[in-house]
């Protein structure tokens, strides 16, 4: 692929222990960690246990701070709009229960909406009397912007969207939907989870209030960590829910100040390893450079597209004019289940789309479940070529 000249696969392939052993193509679930991320955090357990946690979080305290300079940097903010969590669906959450609806209010989503958030709105909507309006797709199957700019009226309190879906390879409009609700003056929340780490994102270009994601996935970070960016401008109108000693300074009587910018919606207590392990897996992505990956991983979904397509008996299900490293598909007549065991029998990491996970997905297409297939940059053409054998045969023998 033109996009690799100048850079040695094998030497990613090296720098991530998980390549000898298994083909993973299951970036969209958990990436694989590399060498540096691993011992980034193994060695901050290690000093845990020597000296004590408290202790090694107070040696460590410059590092642990630079986690939000570097996510800051990943995304074109600064390091104060950038809040650390857990997990993206709880970043996500501490921004959207930080708005209050009112009877009446509309919340404008998309078709390709991330299952949590869809439950959210609809327990909003069910507390509060606010209305969930989804947004039709166009023609491609992207969220159609057009109809969204219609949509919006005075009534309009929040467009939520999902960048990339966890379904499929439909990669959503959102610069443009960014320009329509910054145009309107309707806050914007986006997520990330599945982008971020993927393909470049900057909140500037995208023009939204709110942004997750998590470190997981194509971050290539460990399990249990997340962030939230949010636009100074938005805090004037967000109020978060939950109040620590790490988000809010008592006034010395029966008052109380948030802590100023994205640091209000965090928490005091964090795991520092995984931190840790976060700011590197951030600092090796933007090493490499995200216009890179970012061409890499969406050319190696689209050769993996292809070859599916061109077997008979298989079917791809990736929307949009723009789509990304996720690749859905079955095999004719065959049970998604029995799909991906046969898959896993060959050592291949692959995982299912839950129709419960993409509910307004489901009710319009009605496809799911799906094999989901997600390479990334140390994954090689010839991994995603067994890949397709495999599917292949499958195919042939129905």
């Amino acid at each position: 692929m033109d996009g690799d000249k100048g850079m040695d696969i094998e030497v990613f392939r090296r720098d991530t222990p998980g390549t000898a052993n298994r083909i993973h193509l299951n970036n969209a679930g958990a990436g694989l960690l590399s060498r540096r991320t691993l011992e980034t955090m193994t060695a901050h357990l290690e000093l845990e246990a020597a000296i004590g946690g408290y202790e090694a979080a107070d040696q460590e305290r410059e590092r642990i701070d630079a986690t939000y300079a570097n996510v800051a940097q990943l995304v074109g903010g600064h390091p104060d709009e950038v809040a650390l969590f857990d997990n993206s669906t709880h970043a996500w959450n501490a921004a959207f229960s930080s708005m209050t609806f009112e009877p009446g209010d509309r919340i404008l989503t998309g078709r390709a909406e991330y299952g949590s958030n869809v439950l959210a709105y609809l327990q909003t909507a069910q507390r509060t009397g606010a209305e969930v309006v989804v947004v039709p797709n166009d023609a491609s199957g992207q969220l159609d912007t057009a109809a969204l700019a219609q949509l919006i009226d005075d009534r309009t309190k929040l467009v939520g969207v999902s960048h990339v879906p966890t379904g499929g390879g439909l990669v959503n409009p959102a610069a443009e939907i960014g320009r329509i609700t910054r145009a309107a003056g309707v806050p914007f929340l986006l997520d990330a989870t599945q982008s971020v780490g993927q393909f470049p994102v900057s909140v500037a270009e995208l023009g939204c209030d709110m942004l997750t994601a998590t470190g997981r996935k194509f971050l290539r970070g460990p399990r249990g960590t997340g962030f939230l960016w949010v636009r100074p401008e938005a805090l004037e109108y967000l109020e978060p829910r939950s109040i620590e000693i790490a988000t809010a300074t008592w006034d010395g009587k029966r008052g109380f100040t948030w802590q100023d910018g994205a640091r209000r919606f965090g928490t005091w207590e964090a795991g520092y390893s995984n931190v840790l392990g976060l700011s590197a897996a951030v600092q090796q992505a933007l090493e490499i450079g995200m216009d890179w990956i970012g061409r890499r991983a969406i050319d190696l979904g689209a050769y993996l597209r292809d070859r599916l397509d061109a077997v008979p008996g298989v079917t791809t299900y990736d929307l949009g004019r723009q789509r990304c490293a996720i690749v859905t598909a079955k095999v004719d007549a065959m049970p998604t289940a029995e799909v991906a065991a046969a898959l896993a029998e060959h050592r291949i990491n692959v995982t299912t789309t839950d129709p419960t996970h993409a509910q307004f997905d489901t009710e319009d297409r009605g496809v799911h479940p799906l094999v989901r297939l997600s390479p990334h940059y140390y994954n090689t053409e010839a991994e995603l070529d067994r890949a397709v054998e495999v599917f292949a045969k499958l195919a042939a023998a129905r």
